[in-house]
């Protein structure tokens, strides 16, 4: 005999896990979307589509690596505004939404505008109180013309906190230090081509009446070895320089530094030389007579110069400038076997797989609710199909998305933080997908979508709060694709089934404490057989890695194990999933007592995954910081399952205890599993 099983309580949960959701999304947008209302910009125009794709396939060496302009400006826009995209009041009072690429665009070629864009996130008011900035509100988005009057005051007080060890700032002190490093990466980005709008001024004698007159930085570079001999020649008569030859000099070396940081965008022909050059190197070094190739030097300033002032004509002549110099660039890079996947990931940056797929995980996250809360009927049916469908499409987004990254690295998918949340993701959705082709008892597709929305939303807040380009080359101690594709990929799919084994279990619980299966001993064998698999896959999948592991560690450190914390970890997740196994193979727990467990391991998985990472010890430390409230707040969820699980259990054990009557002894069985 079985309970009947409760069609309220299903759609009382079903609502609650939507509300839950909708809760964390709205989160999510909130943490990432523009405050207040469109910064006001008079003359603001958007700059045209043709022009925004033009600019973006230009290379940039930054992070170790080449990547086009649109990844270089998605990033920095990243860390300097908090989000991929800001809203303009602009010409006519047409609002505006600017992405990546065109807020770098104006901030290197119409600097008069981009001062005015609401660049700087600030997240306490306190920081521009210090400083004289008029505020907004307790956290909003300030441009660099309202903080520029309290610069030199930002700087003084940044200066006075660095001493300070990082452990003992205050948020506002350690927010001081962030917004002026942020003003001054900025302000190397405003400047850049200054060199190429304003020139170098030649003065007039004076005597004669010769007036000022204007040159290009590119022309003064070819007279560069008539300059320095000048130079000798007026210290060797005069014992000083020139006045007018000073004057020059300071403009030159002004230009330089203005354009010396920020833009890595010229080539060098030599191949032996791995470090790109800004337009301040290239100035420079000619400039000094330190260039190897001083003609290919000023041919680059040229080409940029004509590329900058050609805007002033039109964005048409911009962009046949913007060509010019790609192809000029361009022939070196590919000589150099550089740039190779410029083009693949201006597009999957420009496609964002996976946003695309947040969406339709949310999708099938609302169908799998529906699914759930209406059961078996034709309706249920009809959810089921489309619960799959929107999962599986979503999970193809981030397999394609993946091996995209794959190719524009050169390795294997995972690497760092970032890649393991979304390997994870992936990989978790497939073996639950499996689940359910296998089982057929709708409970593992039901919770696959969750699964991906919840570590997609995770991954775009780690993106947005680490604020760094997970595309750059790894690590040297790290950079082995033969062992980034046996140990790394084979303890990330570890961790993949231990936390679905714990989500299945959760499941179970929620299940059977909310009388969701009407104690049908089928569904909770089903279940219980899944969650017992997916241990079997963890233990087994984190054995080997750890062996693997080890053998690296002795191959990279001359050590197979040495207690390091990111180590400790991935054997406790081998010994706890191993004492879980003899435990229900002795019959030490049964049902309960598995699903349980099962909970407790995404605890010990989550701190061998993450949590190890926050230590500051060890050699797999690799200074990750972002999303350590995130962790804290896993643990919690986890603990309330835990004791709900607890609570349920004891209940039952002590209502059979009570029960006396036959018929109600049908009744506990149907309660057991």
């Amino acid at each position: 005999m079985q309970r009947k099983e409760s069609k309220w309580g299903r759609w009382v949960v079903a609502v609650l896990a939507l509300g839950a959701m909708v809760v964390v999304f709205t989160n999510m947008l909130i943490d990432n979307m523009p405050k207040g209302e469109a910064q006001k910009v008079e003359e603001y125009a958007p700059w045209e589509d043709e022009t925004v794709d033009a600019v973006s396939a230009i290379a940039v060496q930054e992070g170790g690596r080449i990547k086009p302009f649109s990844t270089f400006a998605g990033f920095q826009m990243l860390g300097l505004h908090g989000a991929r995209s800001m809203k303009v009041l602009g010409k006519g009072g047409e609002t505006y939404k600017v992405k990546p690429t065109e807020w770098m665009m104006d901030t290197l070629f119409r600097p008069e505008l981009a001062v005015d864009l609401p660049t700087f996130r600030v997240d306490n008011s306190d920081v521009l109180k210090a400083i004289g900035v008029e505020i907004k509100g307790r956290r909003d988005r300030y441009s660099y013309t309202e903080i520029e009057p309290g610069r030199e005051k930002l700087v003084e007080l940044a200066r006075s906190y660095e001493p300070i060890d990082k452990d003992d700032r205050d948020p506002v002190q350690q927010q001081t230090i962030d917004l002026a490093y942020n003003v001054r990466t900025y302000e190397s980005i405003l400047s850049y081509f200054s060199f190429a709008r304003y020139g170098v001024t030649l003065k007039g004698t004076g005597t004669d009446g010769k007036p000022d007159t204007i040159a290009n930085f590119s022309a003064v570079m070819t007279t560069a070895p008539e300059i320095m001999e000048r130079v000798e020649q007026t210290q060797n008569a005069e014992g000083r320089i020139d006045p007018q030859i000073q004057d020059l000099l300071q403009q030159i070396l002004d230009g330089a530094n203005f354009s010396k940081y920020g833009l890595f965008i010229l080539p060098p022909k030599d191949t032996k030389d791995g470090t790109w050059l800004t337009a301040g190197n290239a100035i420079m070094q000619t400039m000094t007579l330190e260039s190897k190739d001083p003609e290919t030097a000023i041919e680059d300033v040229a080409a940029m110069e004509v590329m900058v002032r050609s805007l002033q004509t039109s964005e048409e002549e911009f962009r046949k400038h913007v060509d010019e110099f790609k192809a000029l660039t361009g022939k070196r890079a590919e000589a150099r076997g550089e740039g190779k996947r410029i083009g693949m990931e201006v597009t999957y940056f420009k496609k964002d797989y996976f946003l695309n797929a947040i969406v339709y995980f949310l999708i099938g996250t609302l169908c799998a609710l529906a699914m759930w809360g209406f059961g078996f009927n034709k309706i249920g049916k009809l959810f089921y199909w489309a619960t799959f469908a929107f999962t599986g499409w979503a999970t193809v987004l981030c397999v394609i998305a993946i091996v995209k990254r794959c190719l524009i690295m050169e390795r294997p998918p995972v690497g760092n933080l970032y890649d393991t949340i979304i390997f994870i993701c992936a990989t978790g959705v497939i073996f639950a997908l499996l689940i359910e082709w296998i089982a057929r008892k709708r409970f593992a597709l039901g919770l696959a979508p969750i699964i991906g929305t919840a570590l997609l939303i995770l991954a775009r807040r780690y993106e947005v709060g680490d604020a760094g380009d997970h595309l750059d080359p790894l690590v040297a101690v790290l950079d082995s694709n033969f062992w980034l594709a046996t140990h790394v990929i084979t303890i990330s799919l570890g961790y993949s089934a231990g936390l679905l084994a714990a989500m299945l279990s959760c499941g179970y619980i929620l299940m059977r404490g909310l009388n969701l299966d009407g104690g049908n001993k089928d569904l909770r064998r089903s279940l219980t057989k899944a969650v017992y698999g997916s241990i079997c896959l963890t233990v087994f999948l984190s054995l080997v890695g750890t062996v693997l592991g080890g053998i690296w560690a002795n191959y990279s450190w001359g050590r197979f194990w040495g207690w390091d914390p990111k180590e400790n970890g991935a054997l406790m997740i081998v010994l706890w999933t191993l004492a879980i196994l003899h435990a229900r193979l002795g019959g030490i727990i049964k049902d309960w007592g598995l699903h349980l467990a099962s909970v407790f391991t995404a605890c010990v998985v989550a701190f061998s995954w993450w949590h190890v990472n926050f230590l500051g010890v060890g050699l797999h430390n690799y200074g990750f910081t972002a999303g350590k409230d995130t962790i804290w707040i896993f643990y919690g969820v986890m603990l309330i399952f835990l004791l709900f699980g607890a609570v349920v259990m004891m209940i039952e054990q002590s209502t059979k205890k009570e029960i006396r009557s036959p018929s109600d002894q049908e009744v506990v069985k149907g309660l057991d599993a």
